[in-house]
């Protein structure tokens, strides 16, 4: 069963200029147990998308949809107090930059027992206070947290952003969430923290069977921790599959120049080469291209590039290129 299906999801943001299409009719489903990763460049529309899932995008902007189902639940259909209900039980995110989101006037210890639901706190009400400490402190024994006393009385500029990137992944985790959405979980963070907490997120999903969105700009660092894997450029969704089948053979140019831009994928790379780049830079909202946004930067553009491509899918692969690479279809 699908925890997540969207289709066609669409955001336009509201600017001076006019109405802006940031997102441009995204599809991205999620199984339950899955760990899907979210990848492209700065820009790409890719927090936009976690943000229209958890309910938090700005008013002005219009959202729209051919399909948003919740564990076959049609979302949009529902009074927007039911929806939020449903994602604060079922959805939690993990945002960027986890010290700007903790907040700076309160200690660890308050802000973590008020992610805890009563509802997981099994005891009489006169005990609550004891069971909710005791539960946070648990808390910051899963995420790998063992000296929880001096964490628990400190506030957020008094701990490092790895402490505080723990502290967010325990809050999400406190109300046994059915997904898990990390956005860009790793900023500003040392590799070794980075290897720590992807493979904390690994654990939750193998262990508990929660499902996970994990969101990057770095694909090297996704690509071992996920099943399934979705292109993102521009806002436009531009291939979608297994992780191992995209990696194997992408079918469209910008997953291709992701890969070949790693030297981890690249085994056979001679010592000093220099790594493969598109040339050029992703275009602002407010001058995108018409048609195939990868259009101007593209080595296999012609002039069919104008029109938007349909998502085509072989098998379970699926890309949205009038022009594919070697394996999906001839031009």
């Amino acid at each position: 069963m699908l925890l997540l299906d969207i289709k066609n999801l669409t955001i336009e943001l509201n600017t001076a200029d006019g109405l802006v299409r940031a997102v441009d009719r995204v599809n991205l489903s999620l199984r339950e147990g899955e760990t899907r990763g979210l990848v492209g460049e700065s820009g790409s529309g890719k927090s936009l998308v976690a943000k229209a899932i958890v309910g938090v995008l700005n008013k002005r902007w219009q959202i729209s949809a051919d399909r948003f189902n919740w564990r076959g639940q049609d979302m949009l259909s529902l009074p927007y107090e039911q929806q939020r209900k449903i994602i604060g039980r079922d959805i939690a995110m993990i945002y960027q930059e986890p010290s700007r989101s903790l907040d700076p006037t309160a200690h660890i210890l308050e802000q973590l027992e008020e992610a805890i639901p009563d509802h997981l706190l099994d005891g009489p009400w006169w005990k609550r206070g004891y069971l909710r400490r005791r539960k946070a402190i648990g808390l910051l024994h899963k995420v790998g947290i063992r000296d929880h006393q001096s964490v628990l009385q400190s506030y957020p500029f008094q701990l490092s952003e790895g402490v505080c990137q723990k502290i967010m992944i325990a809050m999400a985790i406190a109300k046994n969430p059915k997904l898990l959405i990390a956005d860009e979980p790793t900023t500003a963070l040392e590799s070794t923290t980075q290897a720590q907490l992807f493979r904390l997120l690994a654990s939750f999903n193998q262990l508990k069977g929660m499902s996970v969105l994990l969101i990057s700009h770095e694909l090297e660092s996704i690509a071992r921790y996920t099943q399934s894997l979705s292109v993102l450029y521009c806002g436009q969704l531009v291939e979608a599959g297994e992780t191992a089948a995209i990696l194997k053979q992408p079918y469209h140019p910008y997953t291709h120049a992701l890969i070949k831009s790693v030297p981890e994928f690249q085994p056979n790379l001679q010592p000093k080469t220099p790594l493969y780049a598109l040339p050029g830079s992703i275009p602002v909202l407010q001058h995108l291209p018409i048609g195939c946004r990868l259009g101007p930067r593209c080595p296999n553009a012609r002039k069919e590039c104008v029109k938007t491509p349909t998502l085509e899918r072989l098998q379970n692969h699926f890309y949205s290129c009038h022009f594919p690479l070697t394996g999906a279809k001839e031009p």
